[in-house]
């Protein structure tokens, strides 16, 4: 540590110069401060480590050591040891008599803290029985007062439940006076205030309130539902309602007089007082249900004026197809199906042009046309539920039924626009019994429409023949037979409700291409020693055919729809790799791949045996020529006009006839297929098998125009090009 007072630099030069003895005082003095330093430090480490004494030694020898001369310093190196440790003593003795003062005064603290804490916890245990004497004292006060609560509380209820049954008379009195005074759109107000009450009510447990309630909107919705029900159908009836004549006629029976503005008005009035009463007959009336096996969608009620015009057309239509009618046939489907389409007809035209408009003003979104059919399809459904029991096992009866029923939706849906999303006939046929019938026989009717359609006449010839430009496919007539087959069935099953089902179909489908894949086979191998016949050409063509047309289906919308509905039963069940699920989450791959390299690899196995039949007479037809030498040919010289040796004449003509004949009975993807692997065969063997025989051993001659290997060249260019001639 330094002197006070002192910083360890050299002191700046006064103004006035300083005699050399002056100046080296200062320089060693210097010196010695930044030596006493290091010296207390150095002190410092080595009398923690006990060798004091060597420290001594060390540093006299440092600053003497054997200079006689630095003798001189000693003097004030002894002063400035001196002052350092005047210095030290000042410091501990400073040190020494501050500590105790420090301790002193936290232990005046902690006894400060000692006696407050001693008062707090006297003070805790005067108020703690202070608070429990309270708590006896105050008691019975507290029973006494919360028996009273009680008793308030009870009050109250009783108060409030008076007050509902009050508000409820008054109500009723008050639908009472309004229908009195004939005022039924006030009244038919209040009786919608007075359901909307008992809704709010549903959560109380004072069940005799909530008997009360409901008695009361029932008395008061039958008196006002009977008369505006009983006006209705006078306006009705004086529309000429319902309408049994087509459209064309009821537009000149409305025009009369006697139907204008006043009925309308009349109408429009009760229609929209019956609309009041919607909310309470939801409330009171339970919807009619098919059984859950059918998975109806959930839907609300038919609004009330339009369930009141129903009314008639449901007597009409229970009258003629239920019980021992005449008109109540089982073999007759299309009887009441036709029935229903024709009165969703005959009636649209008033719902649109009368109806609709008073829903408009009314405020709900309702269209009045789906509401009027979708009270007509319920009885549809109710009879199909019926019937369907009674013919499921009969072939013919059901498939009637089904083919009826499915012409009734593809109308229902495509003329008078009936959501896919309402409940419909295709819920009916998606129940479990159902269903399987439906699939067993269309797989039965199917396999025989392929058996009838193989064994045809007709069955390999196509039937746009003599249409260049419709024929470009060469399709038989057994396999374009076959694909509208499947096409039929993908428009049968295309609006089922439920993916499950569709996915059902499809497999169905898959099963029946390879079962005609499977069929075709068997045929070709018949037909494997005629390899160039038209029979077997034509298996071909319908093998390619089919498998270009499941290519094309693959990206249509609705398999990819079922792709991504077979994705989500395959990850469920973890019956697909993850390499399977992402190439079909990925579109890598399509429902019908594996189908379609079946029928790829067996087009590939017929062409290779094409290919092979026409190489083996080629081969036959080269056998003279293989045995020509070209040293034994005339030179260029001697030949006047250039031409192929007639050795090599039969196996362009065969590689020309085969060539035409497969070209006029294959189709043009089919024929190019089966060229170019000819080609490749016809390479290897002239440009390796032929050589060795045809070698000229001058190289001169192997690019001659008129040797053979040139002529080689010429027909290989034109195979490449894919000629005929």
């Amino acid at each position: 540590m330094l002197p006070a007072g002192e910083t360890g630099e050299a002191p700046a030069a006064p103004c006035c110069s300083e005699s050399g003895d002056e100046r080296k005082d200062v320089e060693e003095k210097s010196d010695i401060n930044i030596t006493a330093l290091v010296g207390n430090e150095q002190v410092n480490e080595d009398t923690d480590n006990g060798d004091l004494p060597s420290y001594v030694s060390a540093f006299i020898e440092k600053e003497v050591g054997n200079d006689l001369k630095s003798l001189k310093k000693l003097d004030k190196l002894i002063e400035q040891m001196t002052e350092n440790k005047m210095q030290l003593e000042e410091q501990v003795l400073t040190i020494s008599s501050e500590i105790p003062k420090r301790i002193q005064s936290a232990l005046k603290n902690a006894e400060e803290s000692k006696q407050f804490l001693n008062q707090f916890l006297k003070q805790e245990t005067h108020l703690f029985s202070s608070i429990n004497s309270h708590l006896l004292t105050a008691q019975p006060w507290m029973e006494d007062l919360g028996a009273m609560i009680n008793q308030i509380e009870e009050i109250e209820r009783h108060l409030a439940y008076l007050k509902w049954i009050s508000q409820i008379e008054e109500l009723s009195d008050n639908i009472q006076q309004y229908l009195m005074t004939n005022n039924v759109p006030e009244a038919a107000s209040t009786l919608v205030y007075m359901a909307e009450l008992d809704i709010k009510l549903q959560e109380s447990s004072c069940t005799h309130l909530l008997a009360f309630m409901r008695a009361t909107v029932k008395f008061w919705h039958k008196i006002l539902k009977d008369k505006l029900t009983s006006d209705f159908e006078e306006i009705l009836a004086q529309l000429h309602w319902p309408f049994i004549t087509p459209p064309q006629a009821q537009t000149a029976a409305l025009s009369r007089p006697a139907s204008a503005p006043e009925i309308y008005t009349n109408l429009e009035t009760l229609f929209c007082q019956l609309l009041k009463l919607q909310t309470s007959d939801e409330l009171l009336t339970e919807p009619k249900q098919l059984p859950e096996k059918y998975c109806l969608p959930a839907s609300p009620s038919v609004v009330l004026p339009i369930q009141i015009m129903l009314t008639p057309l449901q007597k009409r239509f229970r009258y003629h197809f239920r019980g021992n009618r005449q008109t109540n046939v089982i073999s007759k489907p299309e009887w009441y199906l036709a029935q229903v389409l024709m009165w969703i007809g005959n009636h649209s035209q008033f719902l649109d042009e009368k109806i609709q408009p008073i829903l408009d003003k009314a405020g709900p979104s309702v269209n009045a046309r789906l509401e009027f059919s979708r009270g007509l399809m319920m009885l549809v459904l109710e009879k199909l539920a019926a019937d369907i029991p009674c013919s499921l096992y009969d072939d013919t009866l059901f498939c009637h039924l089904v083919d009826e029923v499915l012409l009734f939706e593809r109308e229902l849906h495509s003329v008078y626009g009936y959501p896919g999303t309402f409940a419909n006939c295709m819920h009916i046929l998606s129940e479990e019994t159902c269903f399987q019938r439906w699939l067993t026989v269309e797989r039965k009717f199917a396999l025989q429409k392929m058996d009838s359609m193989l064994s045809s006449e007709a069955a390999w010839i196509s039937q746009y023949k003599d249409i260049t430009d419709v024929d470009e496919m060469k399709v038989p007539d057994c396999a374009e037979t076959f694909m509208t087959l499947l096409l039929v069935i993908t428009d049968r099953y295309k609006n089922l409700p439920a993916a499950s089902r569709k996915l059902q179909f499809l497999e169905l489908q898959k099963d029946l291409v390879d079962d005609f894949r499977i069929r075709l086979t068997q045929v070709m191998k018949e037909e494997t020693r005629a390899s160039l016949g038209f029979r077997y050409c034509a298996i071909l063509n319908a093998v390619n055919y089919i498998s270009t047309v499941l290519a094309d289906w693959a990206d249509n919308v609705f398999f990819l729809q079922l792709q991504q509905a077979a994705l989500e039963v395959f990850a469920e069940n973890n019956t697909l790799s993850k390499l399977q699920l992402g190439q079909l989450a990925s579109m890598e791959s399509s429902v019908f791949d594996d189908m379609i390299n079946l029928l790829e690899r067996l087009k590939h196995d017929m062409l290779s045996r094409q290919v092979d039949h026409v190489f083996r007479e080629v081969k036959e037809a080269a056998k003279l020529y293989k045995k020509e030498r070209w040293l034994s040919l005339p030179s260029q010289a001697e030949q006047a006009v250039m031409s192929l040796s007639s050795s090599a004449c039969p196996l362009l003509l065969t590689i020309r006839d085969r060539s035409l004949q497969l070209e006029q009975q294959l189709c043009f993807s089919l024929f190019k297929i089966f060229w170019q692997m000819l080609v490749e065969k016809l390479d290897v063997y002239i440009y390796q098998e032929c050589e060795r025989s045809l070698y000229c051993s001058e190289p001169e001659h192997w690019f001659c125009p008129t040797s053979e290997r040139c002529a080689a060249d010429r027909c290989r260019a034109t195979f490449r090009h894919g000629g005929t001639k």
